[in-house]
């Protein structure tokens, strides 16, 4: 049979095309299969990167449950691959896996709010369809790579909250759908690419809380589609861009915490119409306020805090009526006039209002009682540290909603109003530091849930009212620096919530310390010093179990230390001082181990001082004024106590009794025999001069002449107008010793030498550099000879730490913050002991700082008493001050009224002492004109030399604790120095009766050390 040749043909033609339509469909469905197991192999692989689960999420990736339908998976209906990979906030803990890379298809990734650590993996850069990247909030380390630019089709690109490092990739600049770019909280260098002025797409662009440097890019002003920026707390410098200014679709800026400055535009609200979020706090702005402020209708948030902004507060801000937050905080804003709050008034017309704060700036006159009438929402209120006078408006119990009010610092006057009791929300309440008067309203009682109360440093009068009891959430209360009177209240110490402070010092409570005191369990602070307190120490104050600091100096407590205080493990600061206490100390006390502060000074106590933790430490501990101690460390210069010596007295007495009956005609005999060499002896060679100095250490020039080698070129240790000083050695002291030989051919130096005998044969104190002996005699050449001999100072001067240089020293010598400080408070101490603490008061007439000598511990110790002024308790003149001649003196360091009339003075000490302090802080000599414009920088540390100081934290920055600790190191550091100086300049003001006293200088100095070693436990 034949068949026909065309249709032959064709039936060949559609079998082949039947097969090979069949052969490619085979290949397709093989290719499909085999990508649908590339994507279940990269699923597993991801799975294994995952070392915990809580949550049993991974329990469904298996099979034979297609993967598709795994938890957090997404598949595309036609090809079955992985488009979305969404695992949020399911506690997960692993890595990413690098075969995340072949999911192909995959659109979204989110796995945000989980502990993934290590890097991301570049294989990402494979995604091309990828829209969506989230790895927001978790613990991602290592750049951010560079392969994301090659996901052409990214949109949004979401990486806060990890511990990314390097720079912001330049090449993202490839991705011209990008939308959004969030990279906060993490810890970024370098500067904001200008190349992300070409995303023209780009709305979102925030990376707060990085270490970003250099200016915000020009570039930009070119994303008039940009509606959010963020870039707060970096290191940003320079000023904003004005085309930043204009881009009308913007709604938030954030610059808040950086470098920048330059002024704001007058009408950058008419610019910016859409602005609804503009916080540039904690930078350099200056300027005016833009007058067009009260045209941004959208705006919510407005906060310039923390600048040096200047002028008056636009008046018509009452059109902002979507306004919730207004800061203006910490500028210099207002003028101390009466006009100055008129824009206060207008405000009650923004009902949104939440949060208003003109805390620290010069805004005076009358506060208007229209404050009154603000919005009823408002939560915070911030008025503290201005020059607002007036009264405290009743009428503020309207604002039911108040949680914090501050007062504080101003120069209100009349009552607290009782209305006040009214705001049961209130929480904060200070109104420290101004002028009232009148009793504390019993009214505070209604504030349940009122948790800090500032009212120190007012005219307050009467006592604490018991109803203060109420409050069961107060955790710190003041009330310091009033006229209260009255016992303590139960119902205080009865407050187990007082965990932070009860300051009821400087006041004139009367009365005992309750045992209710043991209540407070959970107090860090009690100071009830400076008050008229009796009575015995309770033993329940052993109770108060995280106590750190206890004051209760200046009372008339009676009766013995209670040994319970060694209950206190956590205890740092203890005074004691200016009470009636008696007995011994407690040895327990040597066991707190953390104490760094005892204070016992001028009470009645006796015995034996102990010999371990704070006993050994001189410099932080105070025992002066209490006649009966014995025993301790050396340093102290305590006499030794009798015990042991009584204890073999007793044991042998039976033996002594026999002995003494036979042998006393000996013992008279050798006694005699003594007494005529001895008497031969002191009229032929008279080594000391004055009759109180008789009981000091003997020497002759024979011993001070081999124990410095002749007196040796090569011993040479320093050199003045009346004397030259040798290191030496002698026989009789195991240790090295000073010796100062007075030149006398010198006119004066008789007289020096008198004077330093007087001053220092019957006095003693840590910080006073001690008289080992002296000498006075003929040399080998039968010429008169007089020596001083002082323990000797391994570190030298002060002089030659401050300026090495010029005292011949190879190499720069350093003295870092606390070392400093230290200096400065052994210097007071010292000084306080002479003016007011020993016998005579005396004055010293030449403190500088070649008469401030360190020994190896680097404690400081006043010397060079040459020109010391004595004073006779029985004297006529004032004790504070005494006539002579002439008074010499170093150029610098006299106090101006020693030219024009010969008194010294305490006070010309106390002026010494503040040109000594400048001195020690700016490393500047004073006759150098500007001592008091530069403070050595080197006592700030190399890692936070250059950041900005930096006040209080928002809320966004205790989030970040690396960032908002060294920011609030550096800031506190800076007022630490701030202070000294303050110190020096108080100390050294022209007018006498203007300068401080050592014992406030003491104060302060102890209280700053207390705060700087607390910044030193912050920075660590």
């Amino acid at each position: 049979m034949k068949f026909d040749e065309p249709n032959h043909y064709t039936l060949v033609y559609q079998v082949f095309l039947f097969f090979s339509i069949n052969l490619v469909c085979l290949q397709l469905q093989v290719n499909a299969s085999s990508e649908k197991e590339t994507d279940h192999l990269a699923l597993l692989k991801f799975k294994q990167g995952i070392t915990s689960d809580p949550h049993g999420i991974f329990n469904s990736w298996n099979d034979p449950l297609h993967f598709c339908n795994w938890t957090g998976i997404t598949c595309g209906r036609r090809h079955q691959r992985v488009t979305s990979l969404v695992l949020v906030g399911q506690n997960l803990v692993g890595s990413i896996s690098p075969h995340i890379g072949n999911l192909s298809f995959l659109r979204l990734i989110n796995l945000e709010s989980n502990t993934f650590r290590g890097e991301i993996p570049r294989q990402v850069g494979n995604l091309f369809r990828l829209q969506e990247f989230d790895l927001g909030n978790n613990s991602l380390r290592g750049e951010i790579p560079l392969n994301l630019s090659r996901c052409f089709q990214l949109k949004i690109i979401y990486l806060p909250w990890n511990n990314l490092i390097g720079k912001i990739p330049a090449e993202l600049c490839s991705l011209r759908k990008l939308q959004m770019i969030r990279l906060g909280t993490n810890n970024l260098t370098g500067e904001i690419p200008p190349s992300l002025g070409n995303h023209s797409s780009l709305t979102i662009f925030t990376a707060p809380f990085n270490n970003l440097e250099g200016s915000i890019p020009n570039e930009m002003g070119q994303l008039k589609s940009l509606k959010h920026v963020n870039v707060g707390v970096n290191r940003l410098s320079g000023i904003i861009s004005p085309s930043l200014f204009n881009i009308t679709s913007l709604s938030t800026l954030v610059v808040e915490s950086n470098q920048l400055n330059g002024s704001l535009p007058d009408n950058i609200c008419f610019t910016l119409p859409n602005l609804q979020t503009f916080a540039l706090g904690k930078n350099y702005f200056s300027g005016p306020v833009p007058n067009s402020l009260s045209n941004a209708s959208h705006l919510e948030v407005f906060d310039i805090s923390d600048n040096n902004f200047v002028g008056q507060v636009p008046s018509n801000l009452g059109n902002l009526q979507s306004l919730s937050w207004l800061n203006f905080e910490i500028n210099n804003l207002g003028s101390n006039s009466s006009n100055d709050l008129l824009f206060l008034t207008s405000l009650t017309n923004c009902s949104n209002l939440e949060m208003f704060s003109i805390y620290g700036n010069k805004f005076g006159g009358v506060l208007p009682g229209s404050v009154a009438n603000f919005s009823t929402g408002l939560i915070e209120l911030y008025m503290g540290e201005n020059e607002i006078t007036g009264i405290i408006p009743a009428a503020m119990e309207n604002l039911v909603n108040l949680i914090t009010l501050h007062m504080n610092e101003n120069l209100f006057t009349g009552f607290i109003p009782s209305q006040l009791g009214k705001l049961q929300k209130l929480q904060s309440l200070f109104l420290s530091y101004n002028q009232l008067s009148g009793q504390i309203p019993s009214s505070i009682g209604n504030l349940t849930q009122l948790s800090r109360v500032l009212l120190s440093g007012n005219k307050l009068e009467g006592s604490i009212p018991s109803s203060i009891r109420n409050c069961q959430h107060l955790y710190a209360v003041h009330i310091a620096e009033n006229r209260l009177s009255g016992e303590l209240p139960e119902e205080v110490l009865g407050l187990p919530s007082l965990s932070k402070k009860l300051n009821l010092s400087l006041n004139s409570l009367t009365g005992n310390l309750p045992t209710e005191v043991g209540k407070l369990k959970n107090v860090n602070t009690l100071d009830v010093s400076e008050n008229n307190l009796s009575g015995e120490i309770p033993k329940a104050i052993g109770d108060c179990l995280s106590l750190e600091n206890l004051n209760m100096q200046g009372n008339f407590f009676q009766g013995t230390i209670p040994s319970s205080l060694a209950s206190l493990k956590g205890l740092l600061y203890l005074d004691f001082s200016r009470n009636n206490l008696s007995g011994q100390i407690p040895k327990d006390l040597q066991e707190i181990p953390q104490l760094q502060y005892l204070n016992l000074s001028f009470n009645d106590l006796e015995g034996e001082v102990p010999e371990r933790g704070v006993f050994v430490n001189v410099s932080a501990l105070s025992l002066i004024g209490n006649n009966k101690l014995c025993g301790g460390v050396p340093e102290l210069g305590l006499p030794k106590c009798p015990t042991r010596i009584l204890k073999k007295v007793k044991s042998h007495i039976l033996k002594l009794v026999v002995a003494i009956a036979c042998v006393v005609p000996t013992v008279l005999s050798i006694l005699i025999f003594f007494l005529i060499l001895w008497m031969r002896k002191s009229s032929s060679n008279p080594s000391f001069a004055p009759l109180e100095m008789n009981h000091l250490l003997k020497v002759s020039y024979k011993d001070l002449y081999q124990g410095t080698d002749g007196f040796s070129s090569s011993k040479l240790i320093g050199s003045g107008g009346f004397s030259s000083v040798y290191k030496g050695f002698l026989p009789q002291i195991q240790t090295p010793v000073a010796v100062k030989v007075l030149n006398l051919e010198q006119t004066g130096a008789i007289k020096s030498f008198m004077a330093e005998c007087n001053s220092l044969g019957n006095i003693r104190h840590r910080n006073l550099v001690k008289l080992v002996t002296c000498c006075s005699s003929l040399d080998y050449k039968s010429n008169a000879f007089k020596a001083l001999i002082f323990e000797y100072m391994g570190n030298g001067s002060l002089e030659k730490w401050l300026h090495p240089c010029e005292e011949g020293e190879n190499q720069k010598r350093s003295l870092n913050l606390l070392q400093r400080l230290n200096i400065a408070i052994d210097v007071a101490s010292a000084l306080h002991y002479l003016h007011d603490l020993c016998g005579k008061p005396i004055i010293h007439c030449d403190l500088k700082p070649s008469n401030v000598l360190l020994d190896d511990d680097m404690v400081a110790h006043v010397s060079d008493f040459g020109l010391a002024k004595l004073f006779s308790i029985n004297s006529n003149l004032s004790l504070s001050q005494i006539s002579t001649t002439r008074i010499n003196g170093t150029v610098g360091y006299v106090a101006p009224e020693y030219g024009m009339r010969g008194i010294a003075s305490k006070e010309g000490d106390v002026y010494s002492y503040g040109i000594l302090v400048l001195e020690m802080f700016s490393e500047r000599r004073p006759t150098d004109e500007i001592l008091l414009q530069i403070v050595d920088p080197t006592l700030l540390p190399k890692e936070i030399a250059n950041e900005e100081c930096d006040d209080d934290a928002t809320m966004e920055a205790e989030e970040t604790n690396h960032h908002e600790n060294l920011s609030q190191v550096t800031t506190n550091l800076t007022q630490c120095l701030v202070s000294m100086l303050e110190i020096g300049v108080a100390c050294s003001m022209e007018s006498p009766t203007e300068r401080m006293n050592m014992a406030d200088v003491m104060n302060k100095l102890h209280l700053m050390k207390k705060t700087f070693l607390n910044i030193q436990m912050e920075g660590d």
